[in-house]
């Protein structure tokens, strides 16, 4: 039996909305302030990130934090640390949560967890890949 499609999936119609609107509202006038085509998606195995998240429930639950979540940021390497000599951007994970009472349960109040190192590394195209 098929598993229910998890509630905050979107459609490919909505992620390619997104999509382009990213592209139309943001790509031109970051690459024209760099001076060149910046990436604008990041991959990683879902190998890796059943690793990583596993980590963090571990670690989270060692710390008493009983609803762990992840939040995205976006950055960039600074030129002498990308490989390709540009500082391209990149998108990390930090964990996030309160221990059980704490304050910040929900992902917009929820804290960084400064205790588990953030999560990088990922793989983007060059040119970026569109969805």
């Amino acid at each position: 039996m098929a598993k229910k499609v998890p509630t905050k999936c979107i459609s490919k119609e909505e992620a390619q909305e997104l999509q382009k609107t990213w592209c139309n509202t943001r790509t031109p006038e970051i690459d024209r302030c760099i001076g060149f085509e910046d990436t604008r998606e990041f991959w990683w195995s879902v190998e890796d990130l059943q690793e990583y998240l596993k980590y963090v429930k571990k670690k989270s639950r060692k710390m008493g934090i009983d609803n762990p979540g992840i939040r995205m940021y976006f950055g960039a390497y600074p030129e002498t640390k990308c490989q390709a000599g540009k500082g391209y951007s990149t998108l990390f994970l930090s964990p996030t949560g309160a221990p059980a009472g704490g304050l910040g349960k929900d992902g917009d109040t929820a804290p960084n967890n400064y205790n588990i190192p953030p999560f990088n590394s990922g793989q983007s195209g060059e040119p970026p890949v569109d969805y």
